[in-house]
């Protein structure tokens, strides 16, 4: 199979590139939709043409097309996203899994699986979106979803793009792409380079990312291949972490008061893939990574109740902290993960084998310094300033998993097992105390389809869902090992999918997640920095609906008009805590949360889109996001409390227009806006009150050759 044909990494992992490949087969990794009864569950994708005609500008924007994604903003460009699947708490993505063609994306997803960073989107042909049973084959991260980010293949000839765009807010975007195949030498390369720049959502905010990404693929012979995958990030941003407080927020809803913070972050990322054919039946593919990422945050602030950053003296008490020479924090990270994974693949008559196996690490350098003036960048040596973190935080994982598929006739049962062995170890190197700990489990999982007509599949499933805990939250300072259970979950799925036709199609999914313990930040704790405490048993019940249809008739009949119609639509009709679970209030009283709603659980969320393509190359698209009201906190507040973190968030839609012109086949040009009507509207609560993106205003052009 030519690779151009394949989703790498993704549908399947292609393991040959080049022309004359022909005998070379597939692992097929998530689902297959050429054997709709092999399907284990549905894999819910955006793909290229949906993204294009979309002009998506920010990966939120992609991500709200998938039903059940709650994809919160945060500095207006979506460099760093909030993610949610089906009710779990989206900031920063911690509860998801991502990954870029099979392989992890995120920098700890072991030790902290937090996303500061996110590629370019324009890397990317396709997303996919896999549920329920289908999780086992991967990990750690099995409860709501599995977001898969698949790199465009390399071309069959030489071949080019490039794209540029502008805008309000500063915004200024450029996408270069180049590729090309060397039959003689069964070589296929590509290169993507994409370079961003915006003011964001809010002033004193200067974004600014580059990002760069090569892939090459080898033949080695008529049943081997290599791929090589490299990738660098880069990003110089001067933009807040924390939000407003209750009265800024008032007099100013897109202000920023802290002019003095900083983003810096370096990440580098590459991965060998091996693809081997033994047989007709047997494929073996066998895929080596290693990242690394710097990430420097110098900010005067680190939540909305930390202002300033050190209150222990009396003349920085206060937010004159931000201009004077009372000093600054930085939170320094350095992240390094490195692993190898190969997985079989065996395909019988009427059954098919998939055998895994992960031998990963993690290493986090974790410094906060304390610096003598608002724009240090080292430790500083007055009252303030000086080391005040030093710690070091391993993690060894091994794991493996096993699933077979058996089919007769129109039905398929696929039954899976998953394995995960962690250790984890954490050094202090300011106290001089160290400790370890470790935690394995097993995952089972079984999921059913049915064909029941040519067009209709039911499908079902059940699995264990595992999320283990951050080594900060399993290790103290002082090297004790904390009794913070891992998350555990049985997640159930009944679904119907209709393929109406090629381009036309309609799910409908419920969904069930009984939580024996859910991790979850404690009321007060805030953001990213929160403390995590069990939440004990909780529940996610709801209905999923993802719809698409795309016609032809129309293009005689009216107007050489081909319209089209998407809808992602979430009813989250139960996310809440189990009995006996207590909160603590703003008064130190310990109140019961029992029946409460979950933090960030919106109970209904509905992105639809409807557009047209005109036969003389015009197309306009008009699309519609909605999500409903929602809590901050456990305790259910009401009213906005006077730091910003806590409290009621109104519900909020807002509309995205997107203009394209075909001038030629080579030549694109476009034009659209984002939150058309400029609404406002608050998106978060986590760290302070931080408002949604405002209207942004684009055009554009794409040239291909």
């Amino acid at each position: 199979m030519k690779l151009h044909k394949c989703l790498f990494g993704t549908v399947f992992f292609c393991l040959l590139s080049s022309a004359g490949a022909e005998k070379l087969a597939e692992i097929t990794i998530l689902a297959s939709r050429d054997r709709p009864a092999m399907l284990r569950s549905p894999v819910q994708h955006v793909g290229a043409a949906e993204l294009a005609e979309s002009k998506v500008l920010t990966i939120n924007e992609a991500l709200r097309k998938l039903p059940g994604v709650l994809a919160r903003d945060e500095e207006g460009l979506g460099l760093r996203p909030n993610i949610g699947i089906r009710g779990l708490n989206p900031t920063r993505s911690s509860k998801v899994l991502l990954l870029e063609d099979g392989l992890p994306l995120s920098f700890a997803p072991y030790g902290d699986n937090a996303s500061y960073f996110h590629p370019a989107l324009e890397r990317f042909e396709r997303i996919e979106l896999l549920k329920n049973a289908g999780q086992i084959a991967f990990g750690p991260q099995t409860i709501g979803g599995i977001i898969n980010y698949i790199s465009a293949p390399t071309p069959d000839r030489a071949q080019g793009r490039v794209a540029a765009r502008g805008g309000n807010l500063g915004l200024r975007a450029l996408d270069l792409e180049l590729g090309d195949r060397v039959d003689g030498l069964g070589t296929g390369w590509r290169l993507d380079a994409t370079h961003k720049h915006s003011r964001g959502s809010r002033r004193n905010i200067e974004l600014d990312a580059g990002d760069v990404g090569v892939k090459i693929e080898q033949e080695l012979s008529e049943s081997q291949s290599l791929t090589l995958r490299l990738s660098g990030y880069r990003e110089r941003s001067q933009v807040p972490y924390s939000g407003l407080t209750l009265a800024e927020y008032r007099e100013d809803p897109r202000g920023n008061p802290f002019v003095n913070d900083f983003f810096d972050i370096d990440r580098q990322a590459v991965a060998l893939v091996h693809g081997l054919q033994a047989n007709d039946s047997v494929t073996l593919r066998t895929a080596v990574y290693h990242t690394r990422l710097q990430r420097d945050w110098w900010r005067q602030s680190s939540n909305s109740r930390q202002r300033p950053n050190d209150a222990t003296d009396p003349a920085c008490g206060d937010m004159r902290n931000l201009l004077s020479g009372c000093g600054n924090e930085g939170r320094v990270r350095s992240y390094r993960t490195l692993g190898i994974e190969p997985r079989l693949q065996i395909d019988g008559v009427n059954w098919r084998a998939l055998v895994g196996l992960r031998h990963h690490r993690e290493w986090q350098e974790r410094l906060q310094l304390h610096g003598d003036t608002p724009r240090a960048r080292s430790a500083g040596i007055g009252i303030n300033g000086g080391v005040r973190e030093d710690n070091l935080r391993r993690v060894e994982a091994n794991s493996g998993f096993i699933e077979t598929t058996l089919s007769y006739q129109s039905t398929s049962v696929t039954a899976g097992l998953r394995y995960e062995d962690i250790r984890y170890a954490r050094e202090d190197r300011l106290r001089g105390t160290s400790g370890t700990t470790a935690l394995n489990v097993l995952i089972p999982g079984i999921a059913v389809s049915q064909q029941l007509t040519n067009e209709i599949v039911m499908f079902a499933g059940v699995h264990k869902g595992f999320a283990p805990p951050r080594v900060e939250d399993a290790i103290a300072n002082n090297g004790t090992a904390v009794e913070l259970d891992s998350e555990y979950s049985w997640n159930t799925e009944l679904g119907l999918r209709w393929q109406i036709d090629a381009e036309s199609q309609l799910e409908l999914t419920f969904f069930d997640m009984d939580f024996a313990n859910q991790v979850i930040p404690a009321s007060l704790a805030g953001g990213g920095n929160a403390t995590l405490t069990n939440g004990g048993r909780t529940q996610h019940r709801g209905v999923e609906l993802l719809g698409e249809w795309r016609s032809r008739d129309f293009v005689e009949s009216f107007a050489n008009l081909r319209p089209r119609v998407r809808l992602a639509a979430n009813w989250l009709r139960d996310a809440e805590f189990g009995r006996s679970r207590l909160a603590t209030a703003s008064d130190g009283s310990v109140v019961p949360v029992s029946g409460n709603r979950l933090p960030y659980a919106a109970r209904h969320l509905l992105t639809m889109t409807v557009g047209g393509e005109w036969a003389n190359g015009l197309s306009v698209q008009i699309e519609g996001h909605y999500v409903s009201a929602m809590y901050a906190d456990d305790l259910n507040t009401v009213a906005l409390s006077s730091d910003g973190q806590r409290g009621r968030l109104a519900g909020h839609a807002i509309w995205n227009l997107a203009l394209n012109y075909r001038a030629s086949e080579q030549l694109e040009w476009f034009a659209g806006a984002k939150n058309v009507a400029d609404r406002l509207y608050i998106a978060d609560l986590s760290r302070g009150i931080v408002p949604g993106p405002s209207r942004q205003l684009q055009a554009g052009f794409e040239y291909r050759y």
